[in-house]
């Protein structure tokens, strides 16, 4: 006979929390990496969330586990060093830059690497060079990005120290522990590659345009006062950041993409004022949203919301929504440190709801449409959408998912057009009499089935122990 074994409560709460229930219905959202966007930590740790967004908030946790699963992340894991044989130099080779060896003169195959430096690259625009990735810095830093933001939010959301705690590796690993830290420059970024292109350019400086998503992590972390974002953490990362601010805005190949007039400028604001608002440059922060605001902006939106910059592209669908999530995440920016821009017009009249509302008015052809979708229902939540114009373009392109999208949670006031409740009724749950999952509902069916977990937890424990 089988001895009876002796648990304890705490093991028996932990198998429960492995083997957590969910209630609602599977409406799984594969993992998405927005160009970017920044999230207000007031509202994130406010949590007060409308009932429509308790899938998106699931979706949220669920990118978080499978993030963090892959992490951590550092510059040190590329095969090849760039030309100062340093790996903790960030690294890029220019996406679009192929290689025509056809008058190299060569006898026998060029290996990959003797290509690298002896045949003359040539820009493709919007054709990506397969190899590119080769050297793969700049993936592993947007994962790294995902991972922070939906950890930091995982934790805002259910107050669990595992999310906390990622975050926490995350940014030690890749940016202060010396073993494996980057150093704070990009010199290497977006390398044309060739006899002439063993440096940088300034496109590469985009490479870390996610900046903004890292940054609004830190701060839900930092103000939240979450344990694991410790005060020598954060001094470190202060510290590393006030570098690369200082290189950002004084290296020559760094100016020039400030000086860019279409993307690759917006996304440059982006990224050195989310930095400066992680330092606690506030001041510095409006100065340089106010410079991107009253110099690009102001030529980047046509009178009927053409971006001609974006539209003379090879992938004009594309690159408009790309456009247009900067700016969107430069106004986001500016609102958290209180200067409005949503209403500033550009040098035409228009606004960015303008921009948006010719970029939905496009066909995506053989584009991934799914771009436009965040920046649709962001300018829904800022500017409204009182005639349910942005809701009915979701549901009609983006499908009875949408609001299981991670970002719903935080571009809100958003309608649901009726989904979640929908999904919550045909599961069970408690409604309202408009139909609208309550969220108390949910929460004690969530109850419910936990007890159920705890349980099974506690008999799997006695099974196997």
């Amino acid at each position: 006979m089988r001895p009876r074994t002796s648990f304890s409560f705490t093991a028996v709460l932990t198998a429960a929390s492995l083997l957590h229930l969910h209630i609602g219905p599977a409406r799984a959202i594969t993992v998405t990496s927005y160009a970017n966007d920044f999230v207000d930590p007031k509202y994130v740790l406010a949590k007060d969330f409308t009932n429509f967004t308790i899938e998106a908030q699931d979706t949220i946790v669920a990118w978080a586990q499978e993030l963090a699963a892959q992490g951590p992340w550092s510059v040190m894991n590329k095969t090849y060093a760039p030309p100062t044989g340093n790996k903790h130099d960030y690294m890029s080779w220019a996406p679009y830059w192929w290689p025509d060896c056809s008058k190299v003169g060569n006898t026998t195959e060029l290996t990959p690497q003797e290509i690298w430096v002896t045949c003359p690259y040539v820009s493709r625009d919007g054709l990506f060079n397969p190899d590119g990735r080769t050297i793969n810095d700049i993936g592993e830093f947007e994962d790294m990005a995902n991972a922070i933001l939906y950890n930091s939010l995982a934790w805002a959301i259910n107050g669990s120290s595992v999310y906390s705690a990622n975050v926490a590796r995350f940014i030690n690993t890749w940016f202060l522990a010396p073993d494996t830290a980057m150093t704070p420059n990009l010199a290497y970024g977006q390398m044309q590659r060739g006899p002439n292109g063993q440096n940088g350019t300034h496109t590469g400086i985009l490479d870390l345009k996610c900046m903004a998503k890292v940054v609004s992590g830190i701060l839900v972390l930092r103000e939240g006062k979450a344990p694991e974002w410790t005060s020598d953490i954060d001094t470190a990362l202060n510290n590393w950041t006030k570098e690369y601010i200082s290189w950002l805005t004084s290296a020559s190949i760094a100016l020039e993409e400030k000086a860019a007039t279409n993307n690759h400028g917006t996304f440059y604001y982006n990224q050195l004022a989310a930095l400066q608002i992680l330092v606690g440059d506030t001041a510095g922060a409006k100065q340089t949203l106010e410079e991107y605001f009253t110099t690009q902006y102001t030529w980047q939106i046509v009178a009927n919301g053409d971006q001609p910059l974006e539209t003379a592209r090879t992938r004009p669908y594309h690159y408009r929504a790309y456009n247009l999530a900067a700016m969107i995440t430069n106004a986001k920016l500016g609102a958290y440190i209180g200067y409005d821009v949503w209403s500033l017009k550009t040098s035409k009249g228009t606004t960015i709801k303008d921009a948006l509302d010719y970029a939905i008015t496009m066909p995506a052809g053989s584009e991934a449409a799914s771009e436009l979708w965040p920046n649709v229902v962001a300018v829904g939540a800022i500017y409204g959408d009182t005639a349910g114009t942005y809701a009915k373009w979701m549901l009609d392109n983006a499908g009875n998912t949408y609001p299981a999208d991670a970002q719903f949670l935080w571009n809100q006031p958003f309608s649901d057009s009726g989904l979640v409740a929908a999904a919550a009724t045909s599961t069970g749950s408690n409604s309202s009499s408009s139909g609208v999952r309550q969220q108390d509902g949910a929460l004690a069916l969530g109850a419910s089935w936990n007890v159920l977990a705890m349980v099974v937890g506690a008999v799997v424990l006695a099974l196997f122990a």
